[in-house]
């Protein structure tokens, strides 16, 4: 699958709540991150009565032959604690082993250190399924990432420690289910379910939100490419696919045609509402990953930050410190055109037809 084209897309959807304006960690705004997509472990999902979901379904129809088949990519971030530890000297002079705690907030040299959750893109990849094949046995596809721990030390200009950030990730685990049924002649319904099986230990109820988010799909989306066929778009099928178009189940993610206009080969299932065709619009910048983000505001915003507001910004996390460099140093004729577009103007006769 060539997800070039649609890269764009699909990453705005991935980092969609990523961090918020003002993108700092104190802000309360960023206490509450990621609300799309989310698909947390099965036992907090049902100690929460599913109101926080552990799978995404999507459905859709596909043209296609017998030899036809559908490549399936399933993308999210995993978040990963980080923690910083100042170094407890007198314990370093008594045993001779360095020894750190936990702290809120370590300086070194200027530059201060929080604890964050950073995020790192995962993918499930599965091979190409062929459509009469996957009708008569669906597949079943599971995934794991392990925990890991990594450990980063902070030195000072003289070369001597003075704390670390330690990285933990809690280990992952899920299923993509993948099935096929005949809708008529070269036609399929296709169905994707992804689970998050990820075990949890102790008591569910007792866990918080953001102890379950370490080991949930975080902005978890489905990308499909079809090889010999063509995928049918659900917002605006053809008049004799309607009915069957109309009972396809999505729960969590929605279906629509990506790439260029008028291609049929790749869908975007997305948590986020979005048309057939979405684009990033060509004066944007980069990314922002504020939910429904305007560009100009939040550009003007930022750069009306205090020196100390930019520094916290800058050092909460290293996304946040490339977009404030990005929009300082954003051109005064690329700001204004941020300032408004017009597209698709139709006359006032469209209007009335």
């Amino acid at each position: 699958m060539n997800t070039k084209s649609v890269d764009a897309i699909a990453n705005a959807v991935l980092y969609e709540g990523y961090m918020l304006y003002p993108y700092r960690a104190s802000s309360v705004k960023n206490r509450q991150r990621f609300n799309f997509g989310v698909l947390y472990p099965q036992a907090y999902s049902e100690s929460q009565s599913g109101s926080d979901g552990c799978s995404m379904q999507t459905e859709c129809l596909v043209e296609g032959t017998s030899l036809s088949a559908v490549e399936v990519r399933v993308r999210f971030l995993k978040l990963v604690d980080r923690l910083v530890r100042t170094l407890i000297a007198t314990a370093q002079k008594a045993e001779g082993t360095a020894v750190f705690e936990p702290t809120s907030r370590l300086e070194v040299d200027g530059k201060v250190f929080f604890p964050w959750q950073e995020a790192i893109e995962c993918e499930v990849a599965v091979p190409a399924c062929n459509l009469d094949t996957l009708t008569a046995t669906p597949l079943e596809w599971k995934f794991a990432f392990p925990e890991k721990e990594e450990t980063e030390l902070l030195r000072d200009s003289n070369d001597r420690i003075v704390g670390q950030i330690v990285r933990c990730q809690q280990p992952v685990q899920g299923t993509v289910e993948i099935k096929t049924a005949h809708e008529g002649d070269d036609l399929f319904k296709f169905q994707v379910r992804v689970k998050n099986l990820t075990s949890i230990e102790g008591d569910a109820a007792q866990i918080t939100r953001e102890q379950a988010l370490v080991q949930s799909l975080v902005s978890a989306h489905i990308l499909l490419g079809v090889v010999d066929g063509q995928f049918v778009s659900l917002l605006e099928p053809p008049e004799h696919l309607r009915q069957i178009a109309a009972s396809c189940r999505n729960a969590g993610a929605w279906p629509v045609l990506v790439g260029a206009d008028k291609e049929r080969n790749t869908m975007l299932c997305s948590p986020i509402i979005l048309y057939d065709y979405p684009q990033i619009a060509p004066e944007s910048p980069g990314d922002l990953f504020d939910g429904t983000e305007i560009d100009e505001i939040l550009a003007l915003r930022i750069l009306t930050m205090t020196y100390e507001e930019k520094q916290e910004m800058r050092n909460t996390d290293e996304r946040a410190r490339k977009l404030l460099e990005r929009t300082e140093t954003l051109p005064m004729e690329h700001l204004m055109k941020l300032h408004g577009t017009l597209r698709e103007l139709r006359s006032p006769k469209e209007e009335m037809l």
